[in-house]
């Protein structure tokens, strides 16, 4: 089995009303329960737009924690789901399925090599 990453960015999810956001979390919550009872389900989840967001970074040879300055980027995270799966075929169909769910397009990457641990 392969690992993949299905994603999406906030910007992609568009400006909708309360009510149809209401409507869209039965739908993505079907489609994770189908992803647990087909046994290919790691993980899912949204990430918090207003929460607290922080910066490591040890390109300088000292680690530097902050709460900023962030990535000057115009898009980021919305939310992941990590399925294991046979192969691309299988990884895209899940991605289909959140996208109708959710009403918004999903990304798909495959997972490199994983890191061998003892």
């Amino acid at each position: 089995m392969t690992a993949y990453l299905i994603y999406f960015n906030q910007q992609w999810v568009g400006d909708h009303t309360e009510e149809w956001f209401r409507g869209r979390g039965p739908l993505a919550m079907a489609v994770v329960a189908e992803m647990k009872a087909a046994g290919v389900y790691v993980f899912a989840g949204g990430l918090e737009e207003d929460g607290p967001v922080y910066n490591a970074d040890a390109t300088t040879g000292t680690l530097v924690v902050t709460d900023g300055p962030y990535v000057e980027t115009k898009e980021f995270l919305g939310g992941f789901t990590v399925v294991e799966v046979a192969d691309d075929e299988a990884a895209t169909t899940w991605a289909g399925k959140l996208a109708e769910a959710c009403g918004w397009p999903q990304e798909v990457r495959r997972f490199g090599r994983q890191p061998q641990t003892e």
